[in-house]
């Protein structure tokens, strides 16, 4: 019964919060339309069929099915009859001024912004939990590049490619980011800084990581009977350092990869009792799980609350250069390794914020900062059917003096929101590929501590 009721709780907390940035940025439109005297036909929250909805002053007021998005549909400006529908009236309507268009288009995404902030601020009041997985090396081969260099267990990288990192996520995501395979890295011991300059390495399917262990790794809890892991002697109390040679800092990435292996035998390096233990393991398919595991219960990572949470401003400008750095890395593919099915829609979103909401509600208001950063600056990218396109369609009204041939804006607009659809299901494709990592994100229940001190992660065992 617990379990049923808290399945109820997570999917109400998601509809009503992804319902939130969407509504907030439609509520713009709508606003500022009203504001500037444009007409409005209908406001709808999701695209779709439609689940319920009422007529009022000639405004059709609309929930639909598909929680992707949704719109304010406007006459005056250029619309998509492949998202909004085709246009039933026929009442003529007057053009609106260019002014008016960048005005109504720009204030969905300032929308989600004033959004994100006042989030962060109730953030900032309640505490933000931090994962404790500092950025502190662990062992190194002395006759490696790395270990001939100097660097020794227990440094610390604190800073990587020019950019501050306290974590081991933010070393991931800064070698995986970084647009050359030779990175900057400035490495701590006893209180003295010194830069090194390290290669990384590449991963067949072109992930990047530094030749560096972090000290500490996902911890095995219990095995599984029967199943591979048990098969290849894992033990209780066993680290995982590596997988076909990655290292990997946290469970989410282990199973990540585990669930990419197709079923392929996989080199697993493990700390045991201070030694180093390299076994081999060939993922069994789950059939009811629909994907490959090697049978193990993992530990749980420990989360200190920092409260206060971070500045509201400072939180929100790091969530709009790390979306700025995603953006740079995929445009950059080819030195990055970061692909567009590396990107997450409308399943891998609302997956991950289930997963936030299921485990900590403050999780899951970051989370939400996030997503309004997000829509707000792809809403603006100048492609016609996003925010962006009409206010660039409009300026370059202004700027010719004559409005655009509405044809030619209808074919545009329809043209990309096709494009735009199809991109959508292309990522949702890899988004169910990845279903075993958001199915062990939304299961895992962190350790939540008030503690202020970092220390190493680690508690009470759950099943995976």
């Amino acid at each position: 019964m617990a379990e049923i009721l808290n399945w109820i709780y997570v999917i109400f907390a998601v509809v009503f919060l992804f319902g939130a940035a969407v509504f907030v940025h439609e509520l713009g439109h709508y606003l500022v339309a009203r504001w500037c005297g444009l007409k409005i036909e209908a406001f709808a929250v999701g695209f779709g069929p439609k689940i319920f909805g009422w007529t009022k002053n000639g405004i059709e007021y609309s929930m639909r099915w598909i929680p992707a998005g949704g719109y304010v549909k406007l006459p005056q400006m250029v619309t998509s009859e492949a998202i909004e529908g085709k246009n039933t009236s026929t009442e003529p309507v007057p053009p609106a001024d260019p002014w008016a268009r960048i005005l109504v288009a720009a204030a969905g995404p300032f929308m989600n912004v004033v959004f994100a902030f006042l989030i962060a601020l109730l953030i900032y009041v309640v505490g933000l939990p931090i994962l404790v997985n500092p950025s502190f090396i662990g062992e190194v081969d002395p006759a490696s590049p790395e270990g001939k260099l100097g660097i020794q267990e227990g440094d610390r990288i604190v800073v990587l490619n020019d950019q501050p990192v306290r974590s081991w996520q933010d070393v991931i995501y800064e070698t995986a980011t970084a647009r050359t395979n030779v990175l900057s890295v400035v490495i701590e011991r006893d209180g003295a800084r010194k830069t090194y300059q390290l290669t990384t390495r590449t991963s067949p399917a072109g992930l990047k990581w530094l030749n560096l262990d972090p000290r500490e790794h996902p911890v095995v809890g219990a095995v599984e009977g029967g199943m591979p892991a048990a098969k290849a002697g894992l033990q209780p109390g066993d680290k995982i350092l590596s997988v076909n040679g990655v290292p990997v800092p946290s469970r989410d990435q282990m199973i990540d990869i585990i669930s990419k292996s197709d079923g392929k035998q996989c080199e697993v390096i493990l700390d045991r009792k201070g030694e180093r233990v390299a076994v081999k393991v060939t993922p069994q398919y789950d059939a009811q799980n629909k994907r490959a595991r090697i049978g193990v219960v993992f530990s749980e990572g420990v989360y200190e609350i920092q409260r206060p949470g971070p500045v509201p401003w400072v939180l929100v400008d790091d969530v709009v250069k790390k979306t700025f750095r995603i953006f740079s890395a995929l445009i950059h593919s080819k030195e990055t390794g970061v692909k567009a099915s590396d990107l997450s829609g409308p399943v891998g979103i609302l997956s991950m914020l289930a997963a936030s909401v299921n485990a900590d509600y403050r999780l899951a208001l970051n989370f939400l900062v996030l997503l309004n950063i997000n829509l707000a600056i792809i809403n603006l990218l100048p492609i016609p059917v996003l925010d962006g396109g009409h206010i660039l369609l409009a300026l370059i009204e202004k700027i010719r003096r004559r409005p655009i041939s509405a044809r030619v804006q209808e074919y545009a607009t329809t043209g990309f929101a096709m494009l735009l659809i199809s991109f959508m299901l292309y990522v949702t494709f890899f988004d169910i590929k990845r279903y075993p990592l958001f199915k062990a994100m939304f299961k895992s229940k962190p350790q939540i501590e008030q503690a202020q001190d970092p220390r190493p992660a680690g508690g009470p065992a759950s099943s995976r």
